[in-house]
């Protein structure tokens, strides 16, 4: 359920940037040097919800490429003027059947495409997909010329494969320059309820035994096959595949074996190399018998046997029936389900494996839900010179993405191939469900994305265009207005502010305002004024054109003829920074408008207001949330179970009302609503995972997720069927006193939120405004300061914030000290670090302001926090308890007392500064490591 987040990914780019090997000839330094992020341009090219299910494409020439859907449609898009249309349409089988009579969707469907090598003569094009009668996968051609020819129709290939249980189809296909077709093919086995690898033997579980496809040399399945297809529609075999033609108890079609779920493969245009993602099996954990799951980015410089079912990662081995782990010197496939050789080739180990959680061989892919799908290798050679064709520092990198974790990296191999580094490429975007990615004829990066939730269109299904501009951009246009709505005569300031050239040009300004009612201007200035006084929706659009002709626009909306209404919400009494449970706030709503009257008047009634008070939880920053909200109506509460949803990748399979690849919220919600003795077991399966409990697919699992964290989603979802849960009203007037939910940590902060939608006028649309509160947790987020000097801030395995010279500051601005007492400071001048500590001041305004006080000096302890820590653990676990995670601040708040900075009565918001003084520090020395800055509140009368 949560998307990694690759920390260091934007700082190791940035620090790439800065790297050039002067001594190296400038063909080789342009090779190394990293280009700016700025040079490529992301877009998507489809509409919203245009796509049901998009699983692959393929390129039919630099102009139009196919995309086929797994409930059979086939689409056309022409790149350039993004025109998406349905072309054709394949009867398949979406369908499996279980044991229990119960109809299932299945992942198999139109799975494949790929366009003959050439495509602009004989307009051929090969798709695989589930045969809707029979249950078989067929590999068929087409003619295409502007549509599917039926009756153009010839199978290629077909093989059998049972519809009893779930999963696994492949469907990845690329050509070689020789003309050779590569095809993956799943292991199209059962999903094990241990997540681990499937080697049941038993009579009548045939289909939980990938001995019998995945291991079987005489099978097709949990393969990649490589043919050669001929111009009357049938194929012959390629010489140099695993097993020679003839060779008894073999398929000749098979290039490797010992494959999962083999996902998107591509080729390496120079060496001929093969390369896949693989999908791999759920389990979370090393057992004593078997290693936890990884999937896998593979290789393949020939053909080979690459492990499954007998081995995983870099040859993590399974065990046998008899729980002995299956040896690399001689593999063999003794179960009664083959039908191919006993004796298998050596496996070979994965190229790049991960699991859920991290990885100590590649760190950078995170931790996460996992979907290896893969990528392009890059070749300049493939593509036609120009300034869009991305630069020679890819040369020969393998691009590889993820379904679930939404990135793209950059995988470098060293001169014989073998893996050498990776980086992030482009690490501030998010490519999350890619399912397919292709560089086009023309030498542009497409991404196919699936969407969000399985088995159903999704409105983020689309396609994606990653372009890289190698010469001369085009202006960023930044276009803005002081208003974008008022009533008649309407005024407003449009503004090019923040319009940049990468390049430096000169730029050119043109504003064109445009409406329905015939009104039509055009203004060639940078900062104009508009007047209008017809009522209307006006579009002002702004191109901005440099010298050499490049132009970019972005186009805003004007509403004339109804002015926004104007919300307020006054705390007559309380702070109005700050979050203390308990204390009351005393508050009046006002809200007015030009067309509908006040609110006190009684011209709007106060049913049409919507008001809502909510605490934020711990995570979710209550300022943040403020400046990024827009007006709404609808008022979800922050709910730190639906924050953590959110934030996850629970939303690729579960759905809030409808069911997807596992079943809604409500759903769940319903079936344990008088079960709460099971809340442990789901909060449980939400960490490890689980298989079976809802049908055959798997729940991934999240190692990433605390216990904690999971058990406060199972809360949130539970609460979806308790009615007490449900948003609170309140009055326009009155006094709330905020408090910390039942089960929360109280570390979080509050929101006052009103908001109201006028009655719109005439024709024109309703226009909302909305006032948010942000009140922060009394104890400051450290690294959120707002200016700052002299300190250091380092991310190991826990946050720190040293001090690390004389005169040093930090800065908050606009806090409310009404009702303040006293500021304590939780700091500290470890010896172990050498510190020299210090006294820290507060002034008002500045670093030279109002003093309002000062802590003693903070000297360094001599305390030697391991043993103590020790001496703590041994008292803990003879009281019989178990040792929870060391934790050096329980030591630290036992013999680092905290500094209090006592304060009169100081009213209204203020400018707070915090400096730190020793002028005996050496420079470079840390005079203090500051671990938390706290404002205490007078409490009110009990």
């Amino acid at each position: 359920m949560q998307h990694s987040k690759i920390y260091s990914s934007l700082a190791i780019y940035s620090l790439l940037i800065g790297i050039v090997i002067s001594c190296q000839p400038a063909r080789e330094r342009l090779a190394n040097q990293v280009p700016e992020l700025n040079r490529f341009t992301t877009s998507t090219l489809t509409l919203p919800g245009t796509l049901d299910e998009p699983m692959a494409f393929t390129f039919l020439n630099e102009a139009e490429l196919l995309i086929v859907e797994r409930k059979g449609g086939v689409k056309s898009l022409e790149v350039g003027d993004k025109t998406l249309k349905t072309v054709g349409h394949i009867p398949v089988n979406t369908k499996y059947t279980n044991k229990e009579g119960r109809t299932r969707e299945a992942e198999e469907g139109l799975v494949g495409v790929v366009a003959d090598p050439n495509f602009a003569q004989n307009h051929f094009v090969y798709m695989l997909y589930a045969d809707p009668e029979e249950a078989k996968h067929v590999l068929a051609r087409w003619e295409y010329r502007d549509s599917l020819i039926q009756a153009s129709k010839r199978v290629v290939l077909e093989y059998p494969v049972q519809r009893q249980e779930c999963c696994h189809t492949g469907g990845g296909m690329v050509f070689d320059k020789a003309g050779n077709l590569f095809i993956t093919t799943g292991n199209n086995t059962v999903n094990p309820p241990a997540g681990t690898s499937n080697l049941d033997e038993r009579l009548g579980h045939e289909n939980s035994d990938d001995q019998r496809t995945g291991g079987n040399t005489n099978d097709l399945r949990g393969k990649i096959l490589r043919i050669h297809p001929e111009a009357d529609g049938s194929y012959t075999i390629p010489e140099g595949n695993l097993f020679p033609e003839g060779t008894p108890n073999t398929r000749p079609e098979i290039y490797t074996m010992g494959h999962r779920n083999p996902w998107r493969v591509s080729i390496d245009s120079e060496t001929g190399y093969i390369y896949w993602g693989e999908v791999g099996p759920d389990a979370s954990e090393d057992t004593e018998s078997n290693p936890r799951g990884y999937d896998e980015y593979n290789q393949a410089k020939g053909p080979g046997f690459f492990g499954w079912p007998y081995f995983i990662g870099d040859n993590k081995p399974y065990a046998d029936t008899l729980g002995k782990p299956f040896s690399i010197e001689k593999v063999v496939n003794n179960s009664p389900n083959n039908t191919g050789l006993k004796e298998l080739p050596a496996p070979q180990k994965a190229f790049i494996w991960y699991p859920y959680g991290y990885s100590e061989e590649f760190p950078l892919m995170g931790s996460a839900g996992r979907s290896a799908t893969g990528g392009p290798v890059f070749r300049q050679a493939d593509f036609p010179e120009s300034d869009k064709r991305f630069p020679a520092y890819f040369e020969g990198k393998w691009l590889i993405t993820e379904f679930m974790r939404g990135w793209i990296m950059a995988i470098t191999m060293d001169e014989n191939g073998d893996y050498l580094s990776m980086e992030p490429f482009l690490p501030t975007e998010n490519f999350s469900s890619a399912i397919d990615m292709q560089f086009s004829p023309d030498g542009d990066l497409y991404l196919l994305e699936y969407g969000s939730a399985w088995f159903r269109g999704n409105e983020n299904a689309q396609v994606k265009r990653i372009e890289y501009n190698g010469g001369n951009r085009k202006p960023i246009v930044k276009a803005s207005a002081d208003k974008s709505a008022g009533g008649l005569p309407f005024t407003a300031h449009l503004s090019a502010e923040g319009t940049l050239d990468y390049d430096k040009d000169p730029l050119s300004y043109q504003w064109t305002i445009e409406s329905n009612n015939g009104f039509s201007q055009t203004i060639y200035e940078p900062n104009p004024s508009l007047t209008l006084d017809k009522e209307g929706v006006y579009t002002a659009r702004l191109k901005v054109t440099d010298n050499r002709g490049n132009s970019n626009e972005q186009v805003l909306e004007l509403i004339a003829g109804n002015e926004p209404p104007e919300v307020d919400l006054v705390i007559r009494e309380g702070n109005q920074s700050f979050f203390f449970p308990g204390s009351p706030l005393s508050y009046q709503v006002q809200v007015q408008d030009l067309e509908d009257g006040k609110l006190e008047e009684g011209k709007i009634a106060p049913t049409e207001v919507a008001i809502n008070f909510d605490y934020a939880p711990e995570g979710f920053d209550p300022i943040e949330i403020a400046q990024n909200h827009k007006a709404s109506d609808d008022w979800v509460t922050f709910s730190k179970g639906k924050m953590l949803i959110n934030n996850s990748d629970c939303l690729s399979c579960h759905k809030l009302a409808e069911s997807s690849i596992g079943p809604s919220y409500q759903a769940v919600a319903q079936k344990y609503k008088d079960d709460p003795q099971s809340y442990p077991l789901i909060a449980n399966r939400i960490v490890n995972g689980s298989v079976g409990i809802w049908g055959e697919h798997a729940m991934a699992a999240h190692p990433d997720i605390s216990q904690q964290d999971a058990a406060t989603i199972v809360d949130y979802i539970m609460g979806l069927t308790d009615p007490q849960r449900a948003p609170k009203t309140f009055s326009l007037a009155g006094t709330h006193t905020p408090e910390v939910p039942t089960g929360d940590n109280g570390k979080g902060g509050y929101l006052l939120r009103v908001a109201y939608s006028d009655k719109g006028n005439g024709k024109l649309r309703s226009l909302s405004a909305e006032k948010i509160i942000a009140l922060r947790n009394p104890t400051l987020d450290l690294e959120n300061f707002d200016e700052g000097q002299g300190i250091q801030l380092m991310t190991t395995p826990r946050f720190l914030f040293n001090v690390v010279e004389d005169q040093a500051f930090i800065a908050y601005k606009g806090l409310d000290l009404t009702g303040i007492r006293e500021i304590s400071l939780d700091a500290e001048a470890s010896e172990r670090n050498g510190a020299a500590g210090g006294i820290v001041e507060v002034y008002l305004g500045s670093p030279s302001g109002t003093l309002l006080g000062n802590t003693e000096k903070i000297v360094p302890l001599d305390i030697d926090f391991r043993a103590e820590l020790q001496k703590l653990r041994a008292a803990w676990e003879k009281n019989g308890k178990k040792w929870p995670r060391p934790n050096y601040r329980t030591v630290r708040e036992k013999f680092a007392p905290r500094h209090s900075i006592p304060l009169n009565d100081i009213a209204g918001k203020h400018d707070i500064y915090f400096v730190f003084k020793n002028a005996e520090a050496k420079p470079g020395q840390i005079l203090i490591q500051l671990n938390g800055i706290h404002f205490i509140h007078i409490q009110p009368a009990s």
